[in-house]
């Protein structure tokens, strides 16, 4: 039995073909950004972070010290403790590229990664009041 025709192969290389490309240019052009990671505690901007690299250190925003955070030395981000109970934003791993977030819903802290300069008080956003 033959599943695939010949053509149905050429069409699925060409998705992928394209896909990985504008996949790769992607990410060489978010790569460029500066970026900084901003993190809101019950929809007000409690910390803003720079993402510099070869910096590798944990802190807390002082609106909840039981949530620690991890600045790595290649330029990410991510939750490391949580005093919640289901622990998805620890889960969630490490960001670093301009339109990511990760979210700790329990205790009220959204983080997400905009790019320096280009973020207007007047953009969308995805931290949404009570």
């Amino acid at each position: 039995m033959n599943y695939f025709k010949r053509t149905d192969i050429l069409i699925i290389l060409a998705i992928l073909a394209v896909s990985g490309i504008s996949w790769w240019v992607y990410q060489q052009f978010s790569a460029e950004k500066q970026a900084v990671a901003e993190i809101y505690y019950d929809s007000e901007l409690a910390m803003t972070v720079e993402l510099n690299k070869n910096e590798d250190r944990r802190f807390s925003i002082p609106q909840n010290e039981n949530v620690v955070f991890h600045l790595y030395e290649d330029g990410s981000i991510a939750f490391e403790d949580s005093d919640c109970p289901d622990k998805v934003c620890i889960r969630a791993g490490r960001i670093k590229s301009a339109g990511q977030f990760a979210a700790c819903l329990p205790n009220g802290i959204v983080m997400k990664i905009v790019p320096v300069g280009d973020h207007d008080k007047d953009d969308a956003d995805i931290v949404i009041g009570q």
